[in-house]
């Protein structure tokens, strides 16, 4: 079974997957996505999305990341690739499911699932622009706004030439709103030869055992699960359906990710609150916590009433 790190754009940026690979076990990451117009972007941009392009390809514990791309322009699309790639990308992963309506207006993610040849297009103009060995896959969704193409935009990417798809199980009408069809997933997993990865409202063990059945996928991706339990990839793998780390071990996984200097400050304090409101749905004391801080603007009196809290 594998386990990936889903990108979420404003929420898995580079500090958050260096302390959820930290603490968790992932196969792999996905940078939040690159979005591509008309021009290859500068070294600058890539390093700013994925840092980790500086040290092999790898977040600190050694988890490989991919970056992900978002556009309709299959020409800079595949420069961009390249480029990235000679950077030190160890894969390349194109976004077709970002259901965001500014993206989508302009024509990227989601959207284009309404234009399988164009899909199509864009994944195969990637896939042989970068060297054989470097891996390119796709993220989609079942729809847009209804399921009419689902097997077909399957079938573009994989006849394409990708070596994986993962497919988040909604349309993007259907937003993030429970549930995630499962059952969804099985007819492309039969559908297609090549590996189909079951992304989707798993944020349990039971959630990531009921998924795999429904969807005949082995491997997970998990998102906003992961964010909300940190060790939710332990759980997964040891079949454990409480959470393994402590509060107090939570506490020091905090502690890391505020040291991790990645942002501006008031963006740095911005992410924190994010991230504490969203473990409050699984941990009481973060709600308490967030309490306390929530009025705080600056990170250094953030980081004094944690250590308040663990002393």
């Amino acid at each position: 079974m594998k386990l990936i790190l889903a990108p979420m754009e404003g929420l898995t940026d580079p500090i958050m997957r260096e302390v959820l690979t930290h603490v968790g076990s992932f196969d792999w990451c996905v940078t939040e996505f690159i979005r591509v117009t008309d021009a290859v972007l500068p070294d600058h941009v890539y390093h700013t999305y994925c840092p980790e392009l500086l040290t092999d390809g790898k977040t600190a514990a050694g988890t490989p990341v991919h970056v992900q791309f978002l556009g309709n322009n299959a020409e800079m699309l595949a420069a961009n690739a390249a480029r990235v790639v000679e950077l030190g990308a160890p894969a390349i992963d194109l976004n077709f499911g970002c259901p965001a309506k500014t993206v989508n207006r302009h024509r990227g993610g989601s959207v284009l699932l309404d234009e399988p040849e164009v899909v199509h297009q864009l994944v195969k103009a990637v896939r042989d622009a970068v060297p054989p060995h470097i891996p390119v896959s796709a993220k989609m969704r079942l729809g847009y706004l209804d399921r009419n193409y689902t097997l077909e935009n399957a079938h573009a990417i994989e006849d394409a030439g990708a070596a994986w798809l993962t497919v988040h199980a909604r349309t993007k009408a259907e937003g993030y709103t429970p549930p995630a069809f499962w059952d969804q997933l099985q007819p492309i997993q039969h559908a297609l030869k090549i590996n189909v990865i079951a992304n989707g409202e798993i944020w349990n063990n039971q959630d990531a055992k009921q998924c795999r059945l429904e969807s005949g996928c082995a491997d997970l991706m998990l998102g906003r699960g992961a964010v909300t339990t940190p060790d939710l990839s332990q759980c997964i793998r040891q079949n454990i359906d409480t959470a393994l780390l402590t509060w107090d071990g939570l506490l020091l996984l905090q502690s890391r990710f505020l040291q991790g200097n990645y942002k501006k400050e008031i963006n740095m304090v911005g992410r924190y609150k994010q991230w504490l409101g969203m473990m409050s749905k699984h941990y009481p004391q973060a709600k308490t916590l967030w309490n306390e801080v929530k009025r705080i603007k600056h990170l250094q009196e953030i980081i004094d009433q944690l250590q308040h809290t663990t002393s």
